[in-house]
Formats: structure tokens, sequence, C-alpha cells
């Protein structure tokens, strides 16, 4: 591990108990720890993986770093102060996004099994950006392997054989349905408002649902595999 100290950061409020994985969203990763690094950024993480797998640790553990401002989790808006974030070096939609090395996939397995040993983080507490902050972000993006992190126990992954449920695509206008479908996503811990209208919150919302858990298609639409999606999600969650 290679140490490149950040000034961006200060004093926890809350306990560990989430990790938050990212894309730098740059072309390189030298010019994201640049950036990460400098104080007129106002921004940091914990670590950044390169795409040949080396991890850059640029804040304490023990501190809070700068990663996933206006953001929401369970009613929890200091994301921050409860949460590592890790930064995984990727052009992003903007310069290129592309699918994430093999190197960098592997190093990550192991650094966050390292931090959810260290801090007793669930499985249920390991998501992306765009889970707590849907309105504003959209990394790490379709092209991350959610389901392989599952698989070693760093993520849920609903597994789409346990609901035996007949659905139907979401009808936007029946304002009992969109309710029952917004109180699921914030059962599960999204941060959206059950007020039975389907506006650009709950479509957002749902995007980034499927951007995570259904990203063959991400449409904002609850179409049938989503609402399939997002009930052995949930199932999954309350086992968790």
């Amino acid at each position: 591990m290679i140490r490149r100290p950040s000034p961006n950061s200060d004093e926890r409020r809350l306990a560990i108990d989430m990790i938050v994985l990212h894309y730098t969203g740059m072309r390189s990763a030298s010019a994201a720890i640049e950036r990460l690094c400098d104080p007129r950024s106002k921004v940091s993480a914990h670590y950044v993986i390169d795409e040949e797998g080396r991890v850059v640790a640029l804040i304490e553990e023990s501190r809070r770093a700068w990663h996933a401002g206006v953001a929401s989790w369970h009613g929890e808006t200091d994301i921050n102060s409860c949460s590592i974030g890790i930064e995984l070096a990727n052009p992003g939609h903007e310069f290129g996004y592309r699918a994430f090395a093999e190197p960098q996939m592997r190093a990550l397995e192991r650094l966050a099994l390292d931090v959810m040993k260290r801090h007793d983080i669930s499985a249920a507490r390991v998501l992306g950006h765009s889970d707590v902050a849907p309105e504003r972000k959209i990394d790490p993006g379709e092209l991350f392997d959610w389901q392989r992190l599952a698989v070693r126990g760093i993520g849920l992954w609903p597994d789409r054989s346990e609901t035996t449920t007949d659905q139907r695509p979401l009808d936007e206008g029946d304002h009992d349905a969109v309710a029952f479908v917004q109180a699921q996503l914030q059962q599960g811990g999204y941060g959206i408002e059950v007020d039975g209208h389907y506006g650009s919150q709950t479509r957002a919302v749902v995007t980034a649902f499927q951007r995570h858990f259904r990203p063959s298609r991400i449409d904002g639409r609850c179409d049938t595999e989503t609402l399939i999606c997002l009930e052995a999600w949930l199932r999954r969650f309350l086992d968790a």
C-alpha cells in the first residue's frame, strides 16, 4: 500500500458502518490523486485503487474523508462520518467509461474485506455513490461488477429465483402502487419521499437502483424485471 496523505479531512461524529464506492471520473489515477490531495478541491477519499491494482491510502480511517457530499442512507445525511470512501480509477462517463480492470477488482476485494472486518460492516452497507446520492451521482456505474463482489460477501445481490410474485409493470398513475414501491425503496435505505407521485426524485432513485442491481437496462421505469429485483433485493436486505 502506498501512502499519500491528503489534508482534506476532519473529525468523525459517527461510528464507521459503511463503505461507499466511487469512480474517479478523471483521465488518470495520478490526476485524481492530485485533486484528492489538493486543499482547494475540498474533496478526498480514504483510498484510491488504480487500474493496475495499486492501493493508495490518502486519509486515515479514523478521520472523516470528504467523498460523499450531499447524500443519505436510512435517513442519515452525514454519510462521510459513517463511511469509508474508496475511489476506483476510471475515466467515468465523461472521459470514456470502461469496465473495471481485473487487478483493480482483486485489490478492491482484498481491501473491502479488510475494512469490513476491521469495522464490522455488514454486506448490506457496501454501496455505490449513486445509491447514497441518486439525484446527483451515477458512479461507480453500470459496468461495475456488483454481483462479483456479492459472491465474496461484499454487498448484496438479489436472487430473482427467490421471488414468486407475478409482477406487472408499475402504472405510474396508480398512486397507491407508486407509494408502495417508494416505501420499499425507502425501507431498503434510499432517500426517497413516499408521496405516491412518480416524479423526478422517484425516477432518479429507480434509475440508481437499476444501475446497481439491474444494469442491463437503465431507464428509471419500474418494469416487471425491476420490480422483481426490488422484491428480491429487499428480501436479502431484511435477512442481512
